[in-house]
């Protein structure tokens, strides 16, 4: 699943551990997450989500 948390993060200037510090998971699942190595769960993008101000969908869009 293809996403763009990495833009996200730079526009807030916030690192991998900012992030994952604030939606409760560790810097290497938001690692893994932005190097599309796990997708992540319905809870969790919604924390995201929740966390950049937008839908879900404008963060991930589903991969063929």
């Amino acid at each position: 699943m293809r996403n763009d948390i990495s833009d996200r993060r730079a526009e807030t200037g916030e690192s991998q551990a900012d992030l994952a510090a604030a939606v409760g998971v560790t810097r290497q699942t938001i690692n893994a997450i932005e190097r599309e190595r796990y997708d992540p769960s319905l809870e969790l993008a919604f924390e995201l989500a929740d966390h950049f101000g937008c839908r879900i969908e404008e963060i991930f869009e589903p991969t063929e």
